[in-house]
């Protein structure tokens, strides 16, 4: 299979390589539809981003997050301790072309960036003639199968739906932890209606081994070693079983390792002067795709840092993107319009 590796050659001299966008919600549009994974009806939230229609499925948790009291909706489009009210926000095309995308914004498994990564992503896909889901999960705060559970349902609920909606394939796309998130999607799906028809991962966390990456995303999922490794108030039989546990996590979070050659079609984007989140998360995880001989794209930018997502100059004064946003737009447009024919 054809696998396409774009280096930007051309330095560019850009401000504020390492903290993330400061994206603010400079758009009106909204959502058609939000949908509440666990409540048994519609809830009131003070999140300014939801859907006229509200729909609530009354699932029941596998496991519960352990948080409690209202969320943390920022002005910023963050919106941390998501918890009971976990929900997603459904976009629907005029013209849809049969394509649908699982949006898992960013935010190190504290927050999710529902703006920079969220709004302004489905703004752009729609456009596309996209059908999108921007997830609003569960933060883990250690219980590392939450997360992926409420992709999962997400999923589910789409796939039920996708006649009706006029879809026929259904991706994931995910940026930074969120990118950690929709790329355990893409290495880790139960069966063939949690399983993406593609991925698409910007700047996104893969390993949790000894590859530089993004400590807080690890300890948020997972936690410190400390308290797998610690043999303090432990027996001899809990502290073995802990360490093999945390040898194991390791394993199954490190996202490469689960890579096959039934993982499906994905498109990376990465910035080479990242320090939140080093490109070597992108490159092994793409060379893993290569030697398992999955259809791969991989772009790797000079600069632009972390956290830019879809904060265009649309949105934003300055994007610091702004360079090579144009071409990764175009880049993922025509990706995207091969998978429609793969």
């Amino acid at each position: 299979m054809k696998n396409i590796i774009t280096l930007a050659a051309a330095a560019c001299l850009l401000c504020g390589i390492s903290c993330a966008v400061s994206a603010q919600p400079n758009t009106k549009f909204r959502p058609d539809r939000t949908v509440f994974l666990y409540q048994d009806e519609p809830v009131e939230i003070p999140d300014p981003v939801q859907g006229k229609i509200k729909e609530a499925l009354g699932l029941e948790m596998n496991e519960e997050n352990g948080l409690s009291g209202d969320e943390d909706i920022q002005k910023s489009g963050n919106i941390g301790n998501i918890s009971d009210n976990a929900r997603f926000d459904l976009y629907f095309p005029k013209k849809p072309n049969g394509q649908m995308v699982v949006v898992c914004p960013g935010g190190g498994y504290v927050y999710v960036s529902t703006y920079n990564e969220g709004v302004y992503v489905a703004d752009w896909l729609v456009s596309q003639g996209i059908t999108v889901a921007v997830a609003k999960y569960r933060m883990p705060n250690r219980h590392w199968e939450v997360p992926l559970s409420d992709i999962h349902h997400i999923f589910r609920y789409c796939r039920e739906h996708a006649e009706e909606w006029g879809v026929k394939q259904i991706g994931v796309m995910g940026f930074s932890a969120g990118g950690h998130l929709a790329a355990s999607a893409t290495t880790l799906y139960t069966d063939d209606e949690t399983k993406p028809d593609f991925s698409i991962l910007v700047y996104p966390v893969t390993a949790f081994d000894k590859t530089p990456s993004h400590k807080g995303t690890r300890l948020n999922l997972i936690g410190p070693d400390e308290i797998w490794t610690s043999p303090e108030g432990k027996s001899a039989e809990k502290w073995l079983a802990d360490q093999r546990l945390h040898a194991h996590l390791v394993y199954k979070y490190t996202l490469g390792n689960g890579v096959n050659t039934d993982t499906p079609p994905v498109f990376l984007a990465h910035c080479t002067d990242d320090t939140t989140v080093p490109v070597i998360n992108s490159i092994v995880f793409y060379n893993r795709l290569v030697e398992c001989g999955i259809s791969a794209e991989m772009h790797i930018y000079p600069s632009g840092g972390h956290g830019w997502g879809f904060s265009s100059e649309k949105y934003v004064e300055k994007d610091r993107f702004g360079y090579a946003r144009p071409e990764f737009e175009a880049s993922l447009a025509r990706w995207l319009e091969s998978q429609r024919n793969y």
